[in-house]
């Protein structure tokens, strides 16, 4: 197998405890700068595995994300915004991680190690051949994500991966994968610098772009979000104000009765 860890490879830089706070994040951002362009030249992967997710959500199957560390954390952040972002269910977009809800805020020992818990965390939401399940992994190599896809494959499942290393086992695992090449880490190895922002990047993109396919959003709104905080309910409003051309007091009449954005144009009436 010709693969080459370079989110293990050596920083282009050294002697960090010796640079002023500048130099630090002069550094840092140079090397963020990078990232955008790894995520342009694999456009082509994103928008494969889209079209994946797209037909499989239309067909009433879910969206799983599957990590550990890092990686799962972000695939469970992605996975919790759709709902208020998107008005979805719960249920349409799930985050898993390695060691389980624990390890979102502490890290749980060789839980990525597993080569069988992924696909019996899988099972517990009843995963069916509807479904498309991405595994996320900086490195590529984390037997509990490449693991759960091999059992995904077997079972007929769409399987897509996200990994920032070129030809890694994730990728050569998964039937859609996502290379993310973004180079040595600043602090060697830190994969959730570089690395980490290239897949919260892919994560947007792949949620966002199936959203609007499915309809959820109307010319550049959020219109199905859900209502669920002062915040909202006053972009509500003023999308109301622009698409109906009604003051805001009406506008917050119509958010209390119809429940969100949508409802409420389609059955407003002068």
């Amino acid at each position: 197998m010709n693969f080459t860890k370079t989110t293990e490879q050596d920083s282009n830089y050294n002697h960090l405890e010796k640079m002023s706070v500048l130099e630090v994040l002069t550094n840092i951002n140079n090397e963020d700068k990078k990232v955008a362009f790894a995520v342009e030249k694999a456009l082509p992967q994103i928008e494969a595995l889209t079209h994946q997710i797209v037909q499989q959500l239309k067909i009433g199957g879910r969206l799983f994300y599957i990590g550990a560390g890092t990686s799962g954390r972000l695939g469970i952040l992605d996975a919790s915004e759709c709902p208020p972002t998107f008005g979805v269910p719960h249920e349409l977009v799930l985050g898993l991680i390695a060691g389980g809800d624990y390890a979102i805020r502490k890290a749980v020992e060789f839980a990525e190690d597993s080569k069988t818990q992924g696909w019996l965390d899988l099972q517990e939401h009843n995963i069916t051949k509807k479904d498309v399940v991405v595994g996320i992994a900086a490195s590529g190599t984390t037997p509990y994500v490449i693991a759960a896809l091999e059992k995904c494959n077997e079972n007929n499942i769409i399987t897509g991966a996200i990994s920032c290393n070129k030809n890694s086992p994730l990728s050569n695992t998964a039937q859609f994968n996502i290379d993310v090449i973004v180079g040595p880490e600043f602090v060697t190895g830190s994969s959730r610098m570089k690395a980490g922002t290239a897949q919260k990047l892919v994560l947007n993109m792949l949620s966002t772009t199936t959203m609007i396919h499915l309809g959820k959003i109307k010319g550049n709104k959020m219109v199905d979000m859900q209502l669920s905080n002062n915040k909202l309910v006053e972009r509500g409003e003023k999308m109301l104000m622009s698409e109906l051309n009604i003051n805001q007091e009406k506008a917050n009449e119509l958010l209390a009765k119809f429940g969100n954005v949508r409802e409420a144009i389609l059955n407003y009436t002068l």
